[in-house]
């Protein structure tokens, strides 16, 4: 094993596990190349004496912004895909493109597009008098990479 370059006084002893850096401070647990145990390989003993540990656990906080991107980024998927199926929608009296919505919910991890007009099955599927003139699952379905590229943007991912 390579001897770690030295600078003034430092020293490294594989006998006593140690690392005496150029101040004289020494540190146990150290390898040749850096600390060997914990997660602070790559720093020197000086640097690590004026360290100051904080310990906190921000897990709650850090849940509540994953959360709120979460909801965030759904509500923006829910207005996009309202667009898609609005865009999509034949209109005659335009009583059913206005009509649809979407609805967010977080806890589900879900976003759903809709209507609420009775007619609105008919012209989706169509019947044995009409051709089907799908809207909404088109707008759901055929935008998968949009929705994706809008929850990476908000997740980070």
């Amino acid at each position: 094993m390579a001897a770690p370059r030295k600078v003034g006084n430092e020293k490294w002893s594989a006998k006593n596990d140690t690392w005496t850096d150029r101040n004289g401070a020494v540190t146990e647990g150290m390898g040749a190349k850096g600390f060997t145990r914990g997660s602070a390989k790559g720093l020197i003993a000086s640097d690590i004496s004026g360290l100051v540990e904080v310990r906190e656990d921000n897990r709650e906080a850090i849940a509540e912004a994953i959360d709120q991107a979460l909801a965030t980024a759904l509500e923006e998927v829910g207005l996009v895909a309202e667009g898609y199926a609005k865009r999509a929608c034949p209109v005659d009296t335009g009583r059913l493109r206005n009509s649809i919505t979407h609805v967010t919910l977080p806890d589900e991890k879900a976003v759903y597009i809709g209507t609420n007009v009775e007619y609105a099955p008919c012209v989706e599927y169509g019947t044995v008098h009409q051709d089907p003139q799908p809207f909404l699952k088109p707008a759901a379905k055929d935008h998968a990479s949009t929705y994706r590229a809008i929850m990476q943007k908000h997740l980070g991912g």
